[in-house]
């Protein structure tokens, strides 16, 4: 936008030079020919007023003298004719042009003759003036001269090239002057769109400052920066909503489980003590829809803070920690990848949640004796973690669905979960800077990837970050 805003006040600038210099460039060289045709005319007519007695006697008289040092002198060649054109006296310097003819015809005539009427830069030949000799109204010859344009053109080209440096000088300060006001206009649209960007990437705390630009541009910037206030501080208010809502049912959940659970021995019937198990059942899953909220706010929390964390380590330690749980499901639960390290830049436990997440998805949805491989690769200049399972998979229309909050297929309705663990996956990465795909595995089953950005290998302070021990809080947990 600077730029073509620049071009539009350059080309206003050239536009204006070009109507001010053109004009001026044409007016110096007409008054410059007028000068010099001026100059010729006079010595013209002096000599015309020496040759009345070189026609009427046949004796050149002083006039030859004249011519000839009026040549030497100038450089101008010069001739007497009479009124059949006939030379009667000549400088040494005299050879006819190819305007002499046409200007004798109108000297002859009883008319002063010149030409050119300009002497422009580009135009070659001489200046031809021509004067009448007349001898009491009759015309008895004429003196023609014959001016090199050289010096003329010479002064008219200085007088252009004058105009052009000076053109030169204006556009210069032009364009220095619509840098200077092109950027102090952009430069509150330049940063507006730099904290958008800034704003969309996850900062929320990134602002523009309000003292930038005109005075329109400063109210946009400040209007801007309450509209970001306003939409962070919602987003915080429904965050904390969230966390705090999730964190406050915890109790009295619980004391309702404990409150069910000790109806159990009352209960004598076979259908009371189904129901009752089945009221166990529903509480269990509202703790754990509870617990998936928490995690949700907690992921949708992390901003700008990242950390450096092997992907091989992590993917190693979380298969490690899933494996009892697909061993009692008859799933065959592996890690494919490298000896070396993988290192990601990511928000701290993304790989962490992101992989218990898939995992157990994969696990839960791949039946007896199926299989469900974790792969870790270098890919695109980051790292890429691979779940695939051998699971029913889903369809593209479901793959488009599967990272809304509570969303769950038709056919898993009654499968345990509550519908969040994609999300909190999708949320994790997307604050990562990462990617999540998901694509129908071949020749069956889900192959759901992600993708995390490597860390800078120009900053040497930052150390990786490798996975330590879990302790016994952090067993694998159903969060979908």
């Amino acid at each position: 936008m600077r730029r073509r805003l620049v071009i539009s006040y350059l080309l206003l600038m050239v536009l204006v030079l070009l109507a001010l210099e053109t004009p001026l460039a044409a007016t110096l060289t007409s008054r410059e020919t007028d000068r010099v045709r001026a100059d010729r005319l006079a010595d013209a007519t002096r000599f015309a007023s020496l040759a009345g007695p070189a026609l009427r006697g046949g004796v050149p008289g002083p006039l030859a003298g004249e011519l000839g040092a009026y040549d030497d002198l100038y450089g101008i060649g010069a001739a007497v004719v009479d009124r059949d054109r006939r030379t009667v006296v000549a400088s040494t310097g005299w050879r006819p042009g190819p305007g002499t003819a046409s200007a004798l015809d109108m000297a002859l005539a009883g008319q002063q003759f010149s030409r050119p009427d300009s002497v422009w830069p580009w135009v070659d030949g001489p200046l031809v003036v021509a004067v009448p000799i007349n001898d009491g109204g009759e015309v008895l010859g004429a003196v023609v001269t014959t001016t090199p344009a050289d010096k003329v053109r010479r002064t008219v080209t200085a007088w252009w090239l004058l105009l052009a440096v000076i053109g030169l000088i204006a556009v210069s300060a032009c364009l220095a002057t619509a840098f200077g006001l092109a950027g102090w206009v952009l430069r509150p649209v330049t940063e507006l769109d730099a904290v958008t960007h800034e704003i969309a990437e996850g900062d929320r705390g990134a602002r523009v400052r309000p003292r930038l630009g005109p005075p329109e541009l400063r109210r946009l910037a400040a209007s801007f920066n309450n509209m970001a206030d306003v939409v962070s501080d919602v987003m915080d208010r429904q965050r904390a909503f969230v966390a705090h809502a999730s964190h406050q049912l915890r109790n009295p959940l619980t004391a309702l489980r404990l409150r069910v659970e000790e109806l159990g021995p009352s209960l004598s019937d076979a259908d009371g003590r189904a129901e009752h198990q089945l009221a166990l059942e529903e509480t269990d899953r509202l703790a754990k829809v509870l617990d998936a909220l928490l995690t949700l706010a907690r992921a949708e929390r992390e901003e700008n803070q990242r950390v450096t964390v092997d992907a091989v380590a992590v993917a190693a330690s979380r298969v490690a920690a899933w494996e009892p749980l697909a061993r009692r499901s008859s799933i065959a639960l592996r890690l494919v990848a490298d000896d070396a390290p993988a290192y990601a830049r990511t928000v701290p436990t993304a790989i962490d949640q992101a992989l218990d997440a898939l995992i157990d998805n994969a696990v839960k949805f791949s039946g007896d004796t199926g299989e469900v491989t974790v792969t870790v690769r270098p890919a695109d200049g980051g790292i890429a973690l691979a779940v695939r399972d051998t699971g029913p998979g889903m369809t593209a229309s479901q793959l488009g669905q599967a990272t809304e909050r509570f969303w769950r297929a038709p056919e898993v309705q009654n499968v345990d979960g509550a519908g969040l663990g994609l999300t909190i996956v999708a949320v994790l990465v997307d604050a990562s800077d990462g990617r999540l795909t998901m694509r129908a595995g071949e020749p069956c089953g889900l192959v759901a990837e992600l993708w995390f950005p490597a860390p800078d290998p120009v900053d040497p302070s930052d150390d990786p970050v490798l996975p330590g021990p879990r302790l016994a809080a952090d067993a694998p947990a159903s969060v979908d």
